[in-house]
């Protein structure tokens, strides 16, 4: 029974900030926020506080920023796509569910929860992982993801109140003993991670995909807190910011304490999950290994549920002209998911990061920037619209170009870099923050912002 009601002047009590805040964190906290930060600790060397910087901006106060926009506005990345224009604001949003969706995260999710929790165990019952073990692990997976994705009620209480606090519960005790007991490994720093360590941070942190995550699960918060009883935009914007900022400092939390993790675990530094693995069982023993594999298998089932869920409900009401067989039921949209899902899944996590990173350099920037001129223009008293489409419109050219040059098309990126102020992560903020200026600029001018407006 949900006991959590708002507070006598209108907004959220501490009760449904905690909850709320608790679900987000572990919503968002699934596959990649497990198998980056170690990859940090053990790559960056003495540059880690750097590429920290760089992952936190990305993986933490991005995806807050982002929560925070969906909740000033009401609506998720299908209505602030659509303030861009029409086309965009139907071709961003499948772009955004498909990415983390069944074709990357969900799938990801399946693969880390074999790494992390099946394969140990059956190594600990002295099984062979052959080749069978994944696909099996996958068919068991996402058949309990749909079942459970198909009656989510209460999901977010259970989320709150007891997985979460079990999750963070575990990771602080590794943590805390592996910093404790073991000293950092010498090893020098990647080439990437040495050359320009907060670029490659704010990388990594586009990987974790949490902002384009945040985009979908704003809306999750904004239904669970209307449940609470708030119903002001005033009184869920700030109950959004709190609760966001709650999961926000428990993911910070996590990922740096799993980054020292992976700082003072051998072995090899860019398999994050092998460090997990070697960690758990050199400061856990055998029992904390089991206990790990099922907190971990029950954090990226979690995920999945709500990922798939998502999916099949933007894939339902999909405009039909997309390329997405709304005619079928959220059921079936479900189970086409999870069977697109469970396929990739058997490609391997490396597989699809390989995939995958050159389409996070395209979406990344403009989700990134779509997410602040949202935020610019909730102060704003009017609706702005050139704010929108010019400094969304540049960084989606210059993300392309990054996108490009990651399969392998880089003639656009030299052109660039011969202007010597060009790299394919960061190259592309200076420039949208000169197109938002502008076209803050052009919606002063035109009056947009004074102006009182009901719609974009």
């Amino acid at each position: 029974m949900n006991t959590a009601r708002p507070t006598p002047g209108g907004g959220a009590g501490p009760a449904t900030i905690a909850t709320t805040g608790l679900m987000l964190f572990a919503l968002f906290f699934g596959a990649g926020n497990l198998v980056f930060p170690p990859v940090l600790g053990a790559s960056a060397g003495a540059h880690l506080p750097a590429v920290l910087v760089g992952f936190l901006a990305t993986g933490v106060v991005a995806p807050l920023a982002a929560v925070v926009a969906v909740s000033t506005s009401g609506e998720g990345i299908v209505g602030l796509a659509r303030r861009v224009g029409p086309r965009f604001g139907a071709l961003m949003p499948l772009a955004v569910y498909l990415s983390i969706g069944p074709l990357y995260a969900v799938p990801r999710v399946a693969t880390v929860s074999y790494e992390l929790a099946i394969r140990p165990l059956l190594g600990l019952a002295g099984v062979d992982a052959g080749h069978w073990a994944l696909p099996a692990h996958a068919a068991v997976f996402f058949t309990a993801s749909v079942a459970v994705a198909a009656r989510p009620s209460h999901l977010a209480d259970t989320i709150g109140r007891w997985l979460t606090p079990a999750l963070l519960a575990l990771i602080a005790v590794l943590c805390t003993v592996v910093v404790a007991s073991q000293p950092v490994v010498t090893r020098s720093a990647a080439p990437d991670y040495a050359a320009a360590p907060v670029a490659t941070g704010l990388t990594r942190g586009y990987l974790t995909m949490d902002v384009l995550a945040a985009t979908v699960f704003g809306i999750v918060v904004i239904t669970t807190l209307h449940g609470r009883g708030l119903r002001t935009p005033r009184a869920v914007v700030r109950a959004t910011a709190a609760s966001g900022a709650l999961a926000a400092g428990l993911l910070a939390a996590v990922y740096v304490g799993l980054a020292l993790i992976g700082e003072r675990t051998p072995g090899a530094a860019d398999d994050g999950t092998a460090l997990l693995r070697a960690a758990a069982a050199r400061a856990l023993g055998d029992w904390g290994v089991v206990i790990f594999a099922a907190i971990v298998l029950l954090a990226c089932l979690t995920t999945s549920v709500g990922l798939l869920s998502a999916w099949a409900g933007y894939a339902t009401a999909a405009p039909p002209a997309l390329p997405v067989p709304a005619r079928l039921r959220p059921h079936a949209q479900l189970l086409a998911g999870a069977v697109i899902s469970f396929g990739l899944a058997n490609l391997g996590l490396r597989a699809m990061i390989a995939v995958i990173t050159p389409v996070t350099l395209l979406l990344y920037p403009v989700a990134i920037t779509l997410v602040l001129v949202a935020l610019i223009d909730a102060v704003a008293p009017g609706h702005l619209r050139a704010a929108y489409r010019v400094p969304v419109g540049v960084a989606g050219l210059l993300g392309l170009v990054a996108a490009l040059a990651g399969f392998g098309v880089d003639a656009p990126a030299q052109l660039l870099a011969a202007t010597g102020h060009w790299n394919d992560t960061t190259g592309w903020i200076l420039p949208t923050l000169v197109a938002g200026a502008l076209g803050i600029a052009a919606d002063l001018r035109s009056g947009r912002w004074g102006r009182t407006a009901s719609g974009h």
